[in-house]
């Protein structure tokens, strides 16, 4: 059942406009427990909410969101549908946002949801939906053109990756390693220096020096790097971005 949220009233105050979002999720406890996160956020304008693909597509040609926060898994046959509502938008709404909840950090999921590109896509796992400020940093990312994928994913990206024959991985420092990990979550160079507690030009330095190792030396732009990144991580080829 497509449910359509009220919208609130305008006042005269000037205010930031909330991103408009459209939530899909058929189960009834986590879909309430979501609704509840996201009306509670004053960043947050949720329009409708969705229970299958069908409803989902319908809500976004109507309400043109600016961001779909999606179940991977739902009706009509929860397989990967929350996979082929991102790939419909991007074709029919190149500009709007998505992000796919899912309890698989599987680099098979990672890569079907971000292989044709990061800008403007998410990948969070269901474990942390209830932390409101994680899941709003997810939305806000998205919303403004970046991507987000959760540290847990990150990992095991890096992990699987790690245990191929003569990976490159194995020549990367301590300190490389998590700047890697931080570039492919999404982040800046002034947000990894932030997390990390060095300066930029030292992030600079050590992105340098990992993209030349693992031979992605010729990417620019940071969605680029972050799609590079991922893809490499998930064994996936680079295509067009």
């Amino acid at each position: 059942m497509l449910v359509l949220m009220p919208h609130p009233v305008a006042t005269s105050v000037e205010v930031m406009s909330p991103v408009r979002l459209v939530l899909a999720e058929d189960n009834l406890l986590v879909r309430q427990g979501l609704v509840s996160l996201l009306q509670s956020s004053d960043d947050i304008d949720l329009v409708a909410v969705a229970e299958s693909l069908d409803e989902l597509l319908v809500a976004v040609d109507e309400h043109r969101p600016d961001v779909v926060l999606t179940d991977i898994r739902m009706p009509p046959d929860h397989s990967d549908e929350g996979v082929r509502a991102a790939e419909l938008i991007r074709d029919r709404h190149p500009g709007m946002g998505v992000v796919v909840i899912s309890q698989f950090a599987e680099p098979e999921y990672v890569l079907a949801v971000l292989g044709e590109g990061s800008r403007g896509r998410g990948y969070v796992i269901k474990d942390r939906i209830d932390d409101r400020a994680h899941l709003g940093a997810a939305i806000a990312s998205v919303a403004g053109g970046g991507s987000f994928i959760d540290d847990e994913v990150i990992e095991v990206l890096i992990q699987a990756r790690s245990r191929t024959i003569d990976s490159p991985l194995s020549s990367l420092s301590p300190r490389e390693h998590d700047v890697l990990a931080e570039i492919a979550s999404g982040k800046s160079n002034d947000a990894i220096a932030d997390a990390l507690g060095v300066s930029r030009h030292a992030v600079e330095k050590h992105s340098n020096a990992i993209f030349a190792k693992l031979g992605l030396a010729d990417v620019d732009g940071m969605n680029r790097r972050v799609t590079a990144v991922l893809l490499f991580l998930a064994g996936g080829e680079r295509t067009a971005w």
